[in-house]
């Protein structure tokens, strides 16, 4: 075996151990948000609850705003984040017993969403549509 062909095979090799090993610390969150907590509900549970509750209060324009809002999220993972932030937006919607989901609540639902790393493409975006992001600096501050 020359020495080229054995240096493929072990780079190879670590190629293989990495790749898997990323495979499986993904796997092994969602594994990790699919067990029950105290309440008998895992968090991904509690999120299809919330947005089951809330189906009805959703009109067009804010489904649109959040398709817009989770645009910057790669389109791989976008459906997964677009579910955990319709949860939290659906959970601060039944916490305020509002009627229907404003932009108020999808903006503070997003910022509860998601972490504080993710919050400079919302103030991007919020500053792209002239909205005003002062009454949600403590959100941005937690």
């Amino acid at each position: 075996m020359s020495g080229g062909f054995a240096f493929f095979i072990v780079g190879w090799i670590v190629l293989m151990v990495v790749l898997m090993g990323i495979g499986g610390f993904f796997m092994f969150r969602k594994f990790l948000k699919r067990l029950p907590k105290e309440d008998g509900k895992s968090t991904i549970d509690w999120e299809e609850i919330y947005i089951e509750k809330t189906i009805h209060m959703w009109n067009k324009e804010q489904k649109a705003l959040l398709e817009e809002l989770v645009s910057p999220v790669p389109e791989l993972f976008r459906d997964i984040a677009k579910q955990k932030i319709a949860g939290r937006i659906g959970q601060v919607a039944l916490e305020k017993e509002s009627s229907e989901i404003t932009e108020d609540i999808i903006i503070e639902g997003y910022i509860l969403a998601t972490p504080k790393r993710d919050h400079k493409f919302l103030i991007k975006k919020l500053e792209e549509k002239q909205i005003d992001i002062t009454p949600y600096q403590p959100l941005f501050e937690r």
